[in-house]
């Protein structure tokens, strides 16, 4: 009886790999197709506070997609400080043209990296409470995001088996990949410090912003709580990491020491010598091509 049991398993799990879709080889949706894909929940509060807000796109193919069906989680860039989820909508437009189901969020801003982080707990935890309404794949969680929100997504992502870390997932959630763009991985201290000190008052104001309880710069100690790399181990889920040379807000150097810990077979680090903060139109496309690679080999 036991043998007939992991037989069928085997032959479950088989069947699933076999059937899955290879996200590169769906012919990107149309914006008419998009339209009828999706179901749209704007808005949707994940907590208490204006800016805990989310935007839920279900998409009526993802299930067909097998293991390939994974939930996207995005978070924006603005140094903590700025910006908002319509704002960056490039980076979540090629995952709606494949079908997948995508989670668009905001978190609170001009509160510092602690609270800001706490958020992407607290909004998967809520979608884990409720996903009786949404019925998503929460065993199969992409983390992703653009600067401030990538080392959001990396930070969850990679520490979420450390028993350390102090804000838990609830049980049911598996975030199962990381794609971070140009978003801090160490040497968050260099970071706080470019912006703390620049001659743009605007500038300074977010770097003073980014951990506000602290009177000077914050201490190491503190700090670490906060970089990808404290938490960093061979159990973490596979990481895509984009990067540029010229980047003066995240320098390389701050790559460095992390980029070398990537040792697994799937995970997959674009560096452009030449790029900055932002990637290029040209270089995100690119990077997408190798993003749907990635997904289709996790």
């Amino acid at each position: 009886m036991k043998k007939t049991v992991v037989h069928l398993t085997i032959l479950c799990l088989l069947l699933l790999t076999s059937c899955s879709k290879k996200l590169n080889s769906v012919p990107d949706k149309t914006t008419e197709q998009i339209s009828a894909t999706y179901e749209i929940k704007k808005d949707v509060s994940y907590g208490t506070d204006a800016e805990q807000k989310m935007d839920i796109y279900l998409s009526k193919d993802a299930k067909s997609y097998g293991k390939n069906n994974y939930t996207i989680v995005f978070l924006h860039g603005g140094g903590y400080y700025l910006s908002d989820k319509s704002e960056e909508e490039k980076y979540v437009e090629p995952y709606l043209k494949k079908g997948l189901n995508v989670v668009n969020m905001n978190y609170r801003l001009k509160k510092g990296i602690p609270i800001a982080t706490t958020d992407l707990t607290n909004a998967l935890n809520f979608l884990k409470t409720n996903n009786s309404e949404y019925d998503l794949n929460l065993n199969n969680i992409i983390v992703t995001g653009f600067s401030a929100g990538a080392h959001i997504a990396t930070n969850v992502g990679v520490s979420q088996n450390n028993p350390e870390y102090p804000n838990k997932l609830n049980d049911g959630i598996e975030i199962t990949g990381i794609i971070n763009f140009s978003g801090p991985v160490d040497g968050l201290d260099v970071v706080e410090k470019i912006f703390s000190d620049n001659e743009n008052e605007f500038f300074s104001e977010i770097g003073k912003a980014l951990f506000p309880e602290s009177e000077s710069y914050e201490s190491k100690e503190k700090i670490a709580v906060y970089e990808p790399i404290t938490y960093f181990d061979k159990n973490d889920p596979p990481i895509f990491l984009w990067h540029g040379g010229k980047d003066n807000q995240i320098p390389p150097q701050t790559f460095e020491k992390f980029v070398p810990m990537l040792n697994q077979n799937k995970d997959f680090v674009i560096y452009k010598p030449n790029g900055l903060h932002d990637p290029n139109d040209e270089e995100l496309k690119d990077a997408y091509v190798e993003i749907f690679n990635f997904l289709d080999n996790l």
